[in-house]
């Protein structure tokens, strides 16, 4: 990520916190010791990610993301904030492209989430809202997009620390009515996404990258 990012983009690295968590080694009674709960994730349901308990690694990007909205929170005020997982791709024009890109949707459309890149599972309801843009329906996958700073304000007013759910799942729930109405109940639709369409950033194949979320361990009842 040193290499690929553009030198004049101030970046901050998680990898330089020193964190309360390991991710490989956190145990649930970690979690409750510190004041963070979970999510009653599992439910009888067809959909493979919903009828199973939560895995660690995605409680571990769930805490990872929120530990960068508080940090962007406390430690910056700049008007937007760009969220980069470390399996994300970026051209080299990156930065030229996402500032264009904000200068040209901004006064018409303005947003709390822009998505630089995701997986569309209703890429059917997608709507175009202007050239390069579209206000996405149901996605999944965090590895690029950018919140405002009244947008940080209100992902922290959700206290995601107290019902824990995989980041994929939380950032849809609150632009659109999420299919699961326990998800519905605990965090609704509260902010305005909009997406690069194309996406300006793609992810690394997971057969090249790897998945901390994946190869990990289930959460024991």
């Amino acid at each position: 990520m040193t290499k690929t990012l553009p030198l004049d983009l101030p970046v901050t690295f998680t990898s330089d916190w020193t964190g309360p968590f390991d991710g490989h080694e956190l145990t649930r009674n970690q979690l409750e010791a510190a004041g963070y709960k979970l999510f009653p994730w599992k439910i009888a349901s067809d959909n493979l990610w919903w009828s199973r308990p939560l895995k660690y690694g995605e409680i571990g990007c769930t805490l990872a993301h929120l530990a960068c909205w508080r940090h962007a929170a406390e430690a910056s005020d700049d008007q937007f904030v760009v969220i980069l997982e470390d399996d994300a791709i970026v051209r080299p024009t990156f930065l030229e492209d996402l500032l264009a890109g904000l200068r040209r949707v901004v006064s018409s459309n303005p947003f709390d989430l822009l998505y630089l890149g995701r997986f569309p599972l209703e890429p059917e309801e997608d709507k175009p809202v202007s050239d390069g843009f579209v206000s996405p329906a149901y996605s999944h996958c965090t590895f690029g997009y950018v919140l405002t700073r009244s947008a940080l304000d209100i992902l922290l007013g959700t206290h995601l620390e107290h019902a824990i759910v995989p980041i994929d799942e939380f950032l849809p729930s609150l632009y659109i009515d999420h299919p699961r109405p326990d998800m519905r109940a605990r965090f609704p639709k509260q902010i305005k996404a909009l997406a690069f369409d194309p996406p300006l950033v793609h992810q690394r194949p997971k057969d090249e990258a790897g998945s901390d979320t994946e190869d990990s361990d289930f959460v024991e009842p």
